[in-house]
């Protein structure tokens, strides 16, 4: 009997410009909004205060703190892209959140990969640059992110 391990992917096993579909998608629910927010310190009432939130334009309700969707959407994406082979993330960038996420929407995750190339400081080490969409259940966009993660490259021939 051969054992196979959940993991991400190697260097070579990401491909620009492939597109990752992360699935089951994530209902956000109002304790997570709450335990988040509460855990985080932030103190929004837009989070936390439905009698403040509901008297707020353009909405009129309280809003899932956009770092909870930021690392739910992020969160998604590890298990297909870098579960076990993650060195380190490197960083985040042009995170923007166009639409707001509430309690009782589902969020979906996907992730491009816009770029590799093997770390010039590291061997058997490469950078990978993902570009993250959030949507939810409607298909529309409520955040984006770019990500660049330090990887491992695959294991030679026997290695493993």
């Amino acid at each position: 009997m051969r054992d196979i391990v959940q993991r991400g992917l190697y260097f070579e096993e990401f491909e620009p410009g492939a597109r990752y579909l992360h699935r089951p998608g994530r209902t956000a629910t109002e304790a997570d909004n709450v335990l988040f927010t509460t855990l985080t310190m932030n103190t929004q009432a837009l989070h936390l205060d439905a009698a403040f939130a509901e008297a707020q334009e353009p909405f009129h309700a309280r809003l899932m703190n956009s770092m909870w969707t930021l690392s739910t959407m992020v969160g998604a994406s590890v298990m297909q892209l870098t579960q076990g082979t993650l060195v380190a993330q490197l960083g985040l960038s042009d995170i923007a959140f166009p639409h707001p996420l509430f309690a009782g929407d589902t969020l979906y995750t996907e992730s491009v990969v816009v770029e590799k190339r093997l770390s010039a400081s590291r061997p058997g080490q490469g950078i990978v640059q993902i570009a993250h969409t959030g949507r939810n259940q409607d298909g529309t966009v409520i955040a984006t992110a770019s990500r660049s993660v330090l990887v491992r490259r695959a294991p030679e021939e026997g290695a493993e």
